[in-house]
């Protein structure tokens, strides 16, 4: 069994490798999107719309490269801005109908790729892995 650093160097270089399946696959699903935009799709499909800033804090990014990514989605067809109910000088930003599709087959995509590399996993292999999933990212 490996000993502590070991194992944290393992894990280290497995999500590395993990990562980097991802942007690949981002890349093929859609040559014109980064792994940073379906996230912030992602993002704007979970909160029902949120204003840019609220984008730049949640990813930890400066508000010019928000401006830049959701100007990329606008003109892609996949976000729109509305005026705030709240606050006519500011926007929201909502997901289009095109933008939920994309994010449709992506979440599908990435679906099917997890119940195929996963399909021989137990039930409860598949739940301690979930488990220590949500253990590591409430650490965040």
């Amino acid at each position: 069994m490996p000993d502590r650093d070991e194992s944290l160097e393992i894990i280290q270089r497995e999500l590395t490798a993990f990562a980097r399946r991802a942007r690949a696959a981002a890349a093929r699903l859609h040559p014109e999107l980064s792994l940073v935009s379906y996230a912030l799709l992602a993002h704007l499909e979970d909160s029902d719309g949120c204003r840019p800033s609220a984008l730049a804090e949640q990813f930890l990014l400066n508000k010019s490269t928000i401006s830049r990514q959701v100007t990329a989605l606008e003109e892609l067809g996949l976000v729109e801005r509305r005026t705030d109910p709240g606050d006519q000088r500011a926007h929201i930003l909502h997901l289009t109908a095109g933008g939920r599709a994309a994010l449709g087959q992506v979440s599908d995509h990435r679906r099917a790729a997890f119940q195929e590399r996963l399909a021989d996993w137990t039930a409860e292999d598949l739940a301690r892995f979930a488990g220590y999933l949500l253990r590591y990212n409430d650490r965040a």
